[in-house]
């Protein structure tokens, strides 16, 4: 008996960030992250995955517009149109990249979620690239 469902959120955002550490030389900055070692953007996409058992009276694991309401709220409105490393308190001292920008979606959304339990939280960040973080 299938006792576990997964339903995904999708959302998009616009954000700009240097990748870059401080204690670096520009040129060793270069070395490690290449042309993203200056300011540029991207135009995110973020996926939720949440999961739990269907409640039989919706016939849901959660309701969507909780879902979205929370991704926007805790996450989205927090980063679209801002620059990572100097708008976004919660990414104050980490360097900006894929994998660090999933890691603060899933940290900022899983408390939000309940009753369903986030699973994942997968970042694109440009075609090419992606970031994925997955519950223990």
């Amino acid at each position: 008996m299938i006792s576990d469902v997964r339903i995904t959120r999708r959302a998009t955002f616009a954000a700009g960030h240097i990748l870059c550490r401080d204690d670096w030389t520009d040129e060793k900055n270069r070395e490690v992250f290449g042309a993203c070692s200056t300011d540029h953007g991207h135009n995110y996409v973020i996926e939720v995955t949440v999961g739990g058992t269907v409640d039989p009276g919706t016939g849901m694991v959660v309701n969507l517009k909780h879902v979205d309401t929370v991704l926007r709220r805790e996450f989205v409105d927090a980063v679209d149109h801002h620059h990572l490393n100097r708008d976004v308190d919660f990414m104050q001292g980490v360097i900006p990249t894929a994998e660090n920008v999933a890691l603060a979606a899933f940290r900022r959304l899983e408390p939000h979620l309940k009753p369903a339990r986030l699973l994942k939280v997968r970042v694109v960040e440009t075609e090419n690239n992606a970031a994925e973080v997955n519950a223990d």
